[in-house]
């Protein structure tokens, strides 16, 4: 995968999402799905990182604030 210094985390008590890490400099979201696909998000700012790592349904969250933000992405697994 490019880009692996991205520190992924694990995210426990979500059905649909298993892992994210995030890059400040790039502002990239790394998203590994409970599937394994694995995606990248570009163009998130920290804050929305921050958001998903606190939010009690991180699946929930990821839909409204990433998905449905229209960012760039791209699947790379």
């Amino acid at each position: 995968m490019p880009d692996d210094d991205i520190e992924m985390q694990p995210i426990t008590g979500s059905s649909q999402i298993a892992a994210v890490g995030y890059r400040p400099e790039s502002q990239t979201l790394r998203v590994e799905f409970a599937n394994g696909a694995v995606y990248e998000y570009e163009g998130v700012a920290q804050q929305v990182f921050d958001g998903l790592m606190a939010a009690p349904s991180a699946g929930s969250y990821f839909h409204v604030m990433v998905k449905s933000a229209g960012y760039g992405y791209r699947r790379l697994g």
